[in-house]
Order: C-alpha cells, then structure tokens, then sequence
C-alpha cells in the first residue's frame, strides 16, 4: 500500500525551506502520497543535513554548476550540466555547496514505495538501502521521469495524484535497475564480455566528481580498493589507456562541452575541468585537438 498521508515539506531535509530559496510550485496541499516534489530558484549557499528515510533527486533544471558534496573529508567536487541529477539515498547525512544561481526540482520518493517495487522487481526489498549518493549526468531516462513530475506541479487536474503515483514506481524501478546493473558488474575483472569492473566503474565515478582537481593514481586505487601497480594495468587493459591520459580526455571532452554551450570565460572552465590554468588547457587543446579553446568556442557556436 502506498502511504496514506500526504507527503509534506516538513518531512524533507529542509533545504526548501531556506529562506532565500524562491519556490515556483511545489506539492504541499496537492494530495501526493508517493513523492514530494518542489521547483525553485536556489542561489549560492553551504549546509549539513541530518538523514531522512526516503530518497532525494535533485534535478538541474539548468546549468552547469559546480556542486560540492561534502561527507567528511575533502569535498568532492562536480560540474553537474542540465538536466544533470543529484541523487541522495535515504538514511544518509549529507553536506552540500552550491556556487552559483540554480533553478531546480527537488523530488523525494517514499521509502515504502521503494521498497514495494524492489519486491517487485526482486522478491527482496535490501537492494532499497544499498544505492549509493552519485551524480547521473548520462541517465535522460530518469531525466524524463522528472521532468514529467516537474510538468504536474503545474497542473490542476485533481487527477495528478494518480498520474504521480505511476511516475513514483517508475522512477523508483529506474534506480533499483541501474543499481541491480552496477552491483552486477562488481568483481568482473575484464572487458572479455563487454562488461567493466566494478573497481574501475567506481574510480571512473571518483574521476568525474574530483575531475576539478589533481587526483594521484593512489586515489583511484584507493577507490577501486587494490593497489595502485594492479589498478593501473586493469584499468588499461578494460579501457586502453592509462588512468592520467584516460583523465585528461574526460577533462577535454568537458572543456569542449562548456565552451560550445555556455559563455563561461575560458580562464574558468580550465579551473572547472581540472586544468592548473588556461595556457595548460590551450597547450593541450592544441596537441590533442589541433586548435585553441577560443577557435573551438567560435567555431562551435557561430
């Protein structure tokens, strides 16, 4: 059974009741039972909060921003564009800081929802407390599912209850799924059958949320959870490259990406992309890219 009481604000983090925040919509008083959801405004702020049961998606509804996601030690740092998704599971404390103006959906879905459709989906509802917090910048299917959510906050019809309902399970199927595909891959230790490691899988995820500073080869081994001599070679052998040059592709295809759709000075998008300054990324774009990142910005958005 899904939840008799409305899901309330009040049951939330509390990051929506910021008072800076401006709120466009949200579901307070709309009868929704399996998930809150709340569009707003957000500007540049940092706060700590306390763990709540059901799980947090946060969708951009622009961008890109730089989130920093602070657990305890260095604050990881990621570059999430729009139509990028924070996720947080349920039962984590979490801290966060945000760097710039952000317009955004925040949707929460009932934890007994997620629970209902793991049995489901698996005859076990466990796999409901093993997702981990992740940045989904490459997911448009979960994308699509909240922005539906989005479009209902503005609908009148007393119907959206139901309509809401649906998108609940479906966006909860979505994430058990992907999480029952990642856990899957763990222990493989090649690309014999089209598959990555789960140690790589997780240091390809450490890169992409630290990819605006230095990161030691020990780091991602330390992530991967083997010693720095084997993560090195598997990490060659599943992708072909070393894990630095691997980097600094990622870090190229970034920079391309900022500078064909957005107006960012190019001084910013080198600290952005993890380069030690912009003559660093030039010198790169020239050897990699035959060209400048100026000539690439007005080639691309001419």
């Amino acid at each position: 059974m899904l939840a008799a009481e409305p899901f309330g604000v009040g049951e939330t983090h509390g990051i929506l009741k910021r008072p800076e925040n401006e709120i466009r919509a949200n579901s307070d008083g709309r009868n929704w039972t399996s998930l809150y959801a709340s569009a707003q405004r957000e500007v540049p702020y940092e706060g700590f909060y306390p763990s709540v049961s059901d799980q947090l998606l946060v969708l951009h509804l622009d961008g890109p921003v730089a989130i920093d996601r602070m657990n305890g030690g260095t604050p990881q740092r990621h570059l999430v564009p729009a139509g990028g998704v924070h996720f947080v599971p349920g039962g984590m404390d979490f801290g966060v800081r945000l760097s710039g103006v952000l317009n955004t959906l925040h949707v929460y879905i009932r934890r007994n929802v997620m629970k209902e459709v793991a049995i489901d989906l698996f005859g076990d509802d466990r796999i409901c407390d093993d997702l981990p917090a992740r940045f989904l910048d490459d997911d448009p299917t979960l994308t699509r599912l909240l922005e539906a959510v989005n479009l209902a906050l503005y609908e009148k019809d007393p119907a959206s209850a139901l309509y809401v309902d649906y998108l609940a399970r479906a966006i909860a199927s979505h994430l058990m799924l992907r999480g029952k595909n990642l856990r899957e891959n763990s222990g493989k230790t090649s690309l014999a059958n089209g598959a990555m490691s789960f140690g790589v899988a997780r240091a390809l995820d450490y890169m992409r949320e630290n990819i605006c500073r230095s990161i030691s080869l020990e780091e991602m081994a330390q992530v991967a959870n083997c010693s720095a001599s084997h993560f090195a070679r598997t990490f060659r052998q599943e992708l072909g490259s070393p894990p630095h040059q691997y980097l600094i592709g990622m870090r190229l295809e970034m920079a391309q990406n900022l500078l064909a759709n957005s107006q960012l000075p190019i001084a910013h998008i080198a600290f952005d992309c993890g380069f030690t300054h912009q003559e660093h990324m030039t010198r790169l774009f020239q050897r990699c890219l035959m060209t400048t990142p100026g000539a690439y910005r007005r080639a691309r958005q001419t």
